[in-house]
């Protein structure tokens, strides 16, 4: 089964009808049979842009389980040294926390498909086996 990553960007987008994104992401998973996977930060950054519509966050758990999305954690404290060692190497680019815990799960699910509208971020990070990522949208 087809597994793609999911960041932050494209669940605002496919949520909100007014982000500018919002038809070309919902074109991609509309389309999408397989499985959807994404990190509980970037659950946290989604609920977080989401919290400003009155209908946002419920939206989004809706969709969660609709979806049957795959959530991990990266918050313990030996990943979390990880973590912050990949952000402190790609600080140039910048990388964020969520970036971080997306490219870890590239890892551990072995999948480079993501659905990001960061584009610069992913077309530079590689995975712990160098591996480089394929942007979706």
């Amino acid at each position: 089964m087809k597994t793609w990553l999911v960041d932050t960007g494209p669940l605002v987008a496919y949520l909100d009808g007014g982000d500018p994104a919002h038809a070309d992401v919902a074109a991609a998973l509309d389309d999408f049979t397989g499985e959807l996977a994404t990190t509980s930060a970037v659950v946290t950054e989604a609920m977080y842009f989401l919290s400003a519509a009155p209908e946002g966050p419920s939206l989004l758990a809706e969709f969660a389980v609709a979806s049957r999305l795959v959530v991990r954690d990266y918050t313990q404290p030996a990943t979390l040294q990880q973590v912050a060692g990949l952000m402190r190497k790609y600080a140039d680019t910048p990388m964020d926390f969520a970036d971080a815990t997306l490219v870890f799960l590239a890892t551990d699910l072995d999948t480079l498909d993501i659905l990001t509208l960061d584009r610069r971020g992913f077309a530079t990070y590689r995975t712990a086996r160098r591996k480089a990522f394929h942007l979706v949208v």
